[in-house]
């Protein structure tokens, strides 16, 4: 049994999300700040620049956190590596290296609660269930419910990877659960794109998260390089298929 003051009914701490056995914390003003850096902070509240942390409530569940993300847990909350040996410790290490996540990502289970570290990125809580699979761009992924799978996948071509500036490698999540994401951007931004057998071009890697089942590209931007060139588009990304794709217009 255990209690917890000033934390619930904070007045300085707005839940803005929750899914799942998340919740979205925002702290509304930064209230330790020193004389030299209060300036700083206020414009920084006023435009929107504030810690967040995401809240679990463990009921019988488990949580997959980035390695150094849990801050505090309280109750009967155990942690486990996941590792189920030298030959699964190396294959981590290896998917770790080229994900650019981190290699060990630890489990909490059990009766109780826990707070990730804060951040000032946006946090996005995702139902992977409305994706079938989804495939997140590098140091996107946070958290995640243990019902969820983990893949590293691999560009079906170089060209996506050398062309595409997106990485070779990228985390992929699959199954039912919430996931929860560090976006550049908040979800207010974020542009979210439906395809059913049509095809999005995008000038940069704008995108931050997309369908596993779409196919990623790098082609011209027109029909020849000479005049992808003049025209200062150059070459393009290019997602193909059926599925969603979230995209930071100003990032």
């Amino acid at each position: 049994m255990f209690q917890l003051n000033n934390f619930l009914n904070n007045q300085n701490m707005k839940v803005i999300d929750q899914k799942g056995p998340f919740r979205v914390f925002e702290h509304e003003k930064d209230l330790s700040v020193h004389p030299a850096s209060a300036v700083t902070a206020y414009f920084s509240s006023e435009m929107n620049v504030r810690k967040r942390q995401v809240f679990v409530e463990l009921q019988n569940r488990g949580c997959i956190t980035q390695a150094g993300a849990m801050q505090w847990m309280l109750g009967n909350v155990n942690m486990e590596t996941g590792v189920k040996g030298v030959g699964n410790f190396l294959g981590k290490m290896a998917s770790a290296a080229v994900t650019k996540e981190s290699a060990i990502k630890p489990i909490y289970r059990g009766n109780g609660v826990m707070m990730l570290e804060p951040t000032y990125k946006h946090i996005i809580l995702m139902d992977v269930s409305e994706w079938g699979s989804v495939v997140l761009d590098d140091g996107l992924f946070l958290a995640c419910e243990d019902s969820l799978q983990q893949k590293t996948v691999a560009r079906s071509n170089l060209s996506s990877a050398v062309l595409g500036n997106e990485g070779l490698f990228n985390l992929s999540l699959m199954g039912n659960g919430i996931a929860v994401l560090e976006s550049p951007v908040p979800k207010e931004e974020l542009i979210e794109f439906n395809l059913e057998n049509d095809v999005v071009k995008i000038d940069g890697n704008m995108a931050i998260a997309w369908s596993g089942s779409l196919e990623f590209t790098v082609e011209k931007s027109g029909k020849s390089l000479l005049g992808s060139a003049v025209s200062g588009e150059g070459l393009v990304n290019v997602y193909r298929g059926t599925g969603k794709i979230l995209m930071a217009p100003t990032a």
